[in-house]
């Protein structure tokens, strides 16, 4: 009997022993798996706190290191985003700021930017600010036009066509007259995709746009208006970049480098229609109306238009201005001609519910810019007038422009005296 009890303690003390190691095991691995760094370790705990927080998320300091750097790098990249955002804002606000100058004391603000206010000098010496500055140039316009423009501009500066496949063989006469003079800084703005490779393969300076449906059709089948109308909106690219353009239609012989004979001293510097001294440079015109008595005569002032098919345009502000202006007009006004728009928008003042436009304007010299009109009713017939050499001479007056534009080279270029004779003044 004392035997069967011993028995039974033993296996009673050897089960609990079994159940204790079990339990030992048990804590020692949730002790190891919830304490890694040691029971006793403060950081261990701070460690197991976190992970605790985490849903157990355990990693080693080598993944520590790697998340760290991922992370750094998502901030690199954010803080790049944002800043080329800020600067995009900085942009937008110049530009608002900018077209807010042109409210009210325009002059007054912008006397206050290029100098000190003075006090008026004395009577004759006194003259106005005639020279609006430039605008800040913004490659970000249009990047691939700015690496054209830095290799082909000289100054700043060059002269601009647009020509499509309709005034091709034109195109060739204008860019060989160019050549012939060795004018550098020059530019054709293809249409199309013919006149590209045909300028390529003339070694002529071109640039096609990228893609706008709104421009592309009206450039690849548009007459002589149509196209040049086009020019006020491709022109703002050029201006906005800071360069300033002598925009040329291609019924242009050129006999003399022009960029030695501007001014510079206004926003748009502008060939005439006009024929004479009056009509170039504007005068008094007497009207009279008989039924008004003592009153019948009434002074106007008139001027034969501005061409806008050959001007010289500043990078100003009021000239971006002008060809928004222009743009939007012809936009909205399918059947205007760009040319009536131009010098309505240059020349009316402002009076109640519109707003002029303050640019500084330039007549050039009609002799030396001269038009078709000058050249056949008067130049050729006259025994002096025969013996100047102008910079240019524009076929604008006459439909038959090709003939013409050659007969100017044999009679300039060749020296054959009666190469003009068989054209009328006018057009047949």
């Amino acid at each position: 009997m004392a035997v069967g009890r011993r028995d039974k303690t033993a296996s009673f003390r050897g089960s609990r022993i079994v159940v204790a190691i079990v339990i030992g095991v048990l804590l020692g691995c949730v002790i190891a798996f919830l304490f890694p760094y040691g029971l006793f370790n403060p950081a261990a705990s701070v460690q197991n706190r976190r992970i605790g927080k985490t849903n157990f998320q355990i990693g080693s300091s080598s993944c520590e290191s790697s998340e760290r750097s991922k992370m750094l790098k998502s901030e690199i990249v954010s803080l790049s985003e944002k800043n080329s955002e800020l600067k995009k804002q900085v942009r937008d606000l110049t530009e608002r700021l900018q077209l807010a100058e042109q409210g009210k004391d325009q002059a007054q603000k912008q006397f206050l930017v290029l100098g000190e206010q003075h006090k008026a000098g004395p009577f004759g010496t006194v003259k106005a600010l005639r020279t609006n500055p430039t605008v800040v140039p913004d490659d970000s316009v249009n990047p691939r036009l700015a690496k054209i423009l830095e290799k082909v501009a000289v100054r700043k500066e060059l002269i601009v066509a647009l020509a499509n496949s309709n005034v091709k063989e034109m195109l060739e006469v204008w860019f060989s007259s160019i050549k012939r003079v060795g004018i550098p800084n020059y530019l054709v703005i293809a249409l199309d995709d013919h006149i590209e490779e045909f300028c390529k393969s003339n070694d002529v300076p071109v640039y096609k746009r990228d893609p706008d449906a709104g421009i592309d059709a009206v450039g690849r089948s548009g007459g002589n208006h149509a196209v040049s109308g086009l020019k006020f909106r491709i022109l703002r690219e050029f201006l906005q970049l800071g360069y300033s353009v002598l925009l040329s239609d291609v019924d242009i012989i050129y006999l003399q480098n022009p960029f030695n004979h501007l001014y510079r001293d206004s926003d748009v510097e502008s060939m005439t229609d006009g024929h004479n001294n009056m009509t170039a440079y504007g005068y008094n015109d007497v009207f009279d109306e008989p039924a008004m008595g003592w009153a019948r005569y009434a002074h106007t002032m008139r001027i034969w238009v501005y061409n806008s098919g050959f001007f010289f345009i500043r990078p100003t502000i009021p000239s971006i201005e002008l060809l928004d202006r222009v743009a939007d007009r012809l936009a909205k006004q399918p059947n205007s001609w760009d040319q009536a728009v131009f010098n309505e928008e240059l020349f009316f003042p402002s009076h109640p519910g519109y707003d002029g436009l303050h640019a500084a304007k330039r007549t050039m010299d009609f002799y030396m810019f001269m038009n078709s009109k000058v050249l056949f009713k008067t130049v050729r017939k006259d025994a002096k007038l025969k013996k100047l050499k102008p910079v240019i001479v524009h076929v604008n007056y006459h439909p038959d422009k090709l003939r013409r534009m050659k007969a100017v080279v044999e009679f300039f270029v060749n020296g054959k005296q009666d190469a003009l004779d068989p054209y009328p003044d006018g057009s047949e």
